[in-house]
């Protein structure tokens, strides 16, 4: 079993600045791409971004230029610096494990943590 937990939410304003962290713990062996996904009121959870064990990353079109994920390999920690925040990206933000590096293998999920930017 994998364990994931989130910290880094909060309340900013738009145009500001945050940094998640997602500490894995376990069976951390088996954990191979390591992402962020977030669900908004009323919508979907959609993938933000992932980064694999090699350091391959993923980032959703909405994010991009202004999200970055990166990872401690020797701490299984994974970050997302989210800069230039805008009210749309309020969400609950999760963390996930998975086991493959396509993402097709076993999941792990956070409790997620949540992200407000206030307009």
């Amino acid at each position: 079993q994998v364990q994931l937990v989130e910290s880094g939410g909060g309340l900013v304003q738009a145009g500001g600045s945050l940094r998640l962290s997602c500490a894995a713990s376990g069976s951390i062996f088996s954990i191979n791409r390591m992402g962020w996904y977030r669900q908004a009121p009323g919508k979907q959870r959609e993938l933000v971004a992932f980064i694999t064990r090699g350091g391959s990353t993923n980032y959703a079109d909405s994010v991009k230029g202004r999200f970055t994920i990166s990872r401690d390999n020797a701490k299984i920690t994974v970050y997302l610096q989210m800069n230039s925040l805008k009210p749309e990206d309020t969400a609950v933000y999760y963390c996930n494990g998975n086991t493959a590096p396509f993402g097709n293998g076993m999941d792990y999920w956070g409790k997620g943590t949540l992200v407000t930017v206030s307009s």
